[in-house]
């Protein structure tokens, strides 16, 4: 190597570098916005004397849009409120889309998961109006009642649809994993939050 070679400490970055990146998404930004909100919503519909604040929150995803609650949410850890709520507003926009179809899974699974169909609370017999009301119903806990009985619930009709999947011929591999995946997220985030409570 050449003794008179010279080392040059990086060029300054011009302004316009930084400004290019500045308008970027932060990863944790967004986590920590998508979980203050998600902490302001379940929080204010608790605090509220207004009766109709369940109704919204339960209709939610309906008046906004699933988009825009996916584009706040569907990033966030399964473990954190705001991936809770991701979850439950997916579980109700899946259920209103196709309520006939997961009628069919629910039924078929019933029999696979007693347990989970006790606690999922679905009447009897478990049509797509009843599934409608089901899923609304546990919504309407989170501004009512203890959020992890409504996780618990929410991840026990999961696993009963995972299962009626896994008895029907026509469900991909993939799409009874991927419920199963969503009960199994469901019910470690609702243990952890009746560890919470206890604790």
């Amino acid at each position: 190597m050449s003794e008179h070679r010279r080392h040059h400490r990086p060029a300054p970055r011009e302004a316009a570098f930084f400004d290019e990146y500045v308008g970027a998404d932060d990863p944790a930004l967004l986590t920590e916005a998508a979980e203050r909100a998600a902490v302001l919503l379940v929080r204010g519909a608790r605090t509220s004397d207004d009766a109709g604040v369940a109704d919204r929150l339960v209709h939610l995803a309906d008046t906004e849009g699933i988009e825009a609650i996916a584009e706040v949410w569907s990033h966030a850890p399964a473990d954190t409120l705001a991936g809770c709520l991701w979850r439950l507003y997916l579980l109700r926009s899946w259920v209103h889309a196709d309520p006939a179809g997961v009628a069919r899974e629910f039924e078929a699974g019933r029999s696979r998961a007693e347990f989970a169909r006790v606690v999922a609370g679905v009447a009897d017999p478990p049509g797509p109006d009843e599934l409608r009301a089901m899923v609304d119903e546990v919504l309407r806990g989170i501004a009512g009642g203890e959020l992890a009985d409504v996780l618990l619930r929410a991840a026990a009709f999961a696993r009963v649809v995972a299962a009626g999947r896994a008895t029907l011929h026509d469900v991909p591999d993939a799409d009874i994993r991927r419920m199963l995946a969503l009960a199994e997220q469901l019910e470690a985030a609702g243990h952890l939050e009746l560890a919470h409570r206890l604790a």
